[in-house]
C-alpha cells in the first residue's frame, strides 16, 4: 500500500489545473472570467491560511504535550535515580544498631 499523502499536493495541482482551463474554455466574457478567477483565488488563500492557522495551532499543543511529558519522565526518572541512591547508601552503610539494649 503506497502513501497517499505524498499524491495529495499532485491532486490540488491537477484540480487547481482543470478548473482553470475550464474557466478559461468556458463561453464567459474575458471581464467575467478574470472575476470569477480572482474570486477563486481569493476563497483558496483564505482558505489555505485558515489551514495553516490551524496546523499552527495543532503544532502548538503537540509542542506543548511533549514538553509536559518530558518534564513528566524527568521527574520520574531523577525520582528513580535518588531512589537508587538511596537504597545503595543503606546497603553499604547499613545504619548502626543501637547498643546495649
Amino acid at each position: 500500500m503506497e502513501d497517499s499523502s505524498n499524491k495529495l499536493p499532485f491532486f490540488f495541482l491537477g484540480l487547481g489545473v482543470g478548473i482553470a482551463a475550464g474557466l478559461l474554455l468556458a463561453p464567459k466574457s474575458g471581464e467575467e472570467t478574470r472575476a470569477l478567477l480572482r474570486e477563486k483565488a481569493d476563497e483558496s488563500r483564505d482558505a489555505l491560511r485558515r489551514r495553516a492557522e490551524d496546523l499552527r495551532h495543532t503544532a502548538g499543543d503537540f509542542v506543548e504535550r511533549s514538553k509536559e511529558a518530558v518534564q513528566r519522565q524527568r521527574e520520574q526518572f531523577t525520582s528513580a535515580i535518588e531512589a537508587g541512591r538511596q537504597a545503595y547508601r543503606e546497603t553499604v552503610r547499613p545504619e548502626p544498631e543501637e547498643e546495649g539494649v
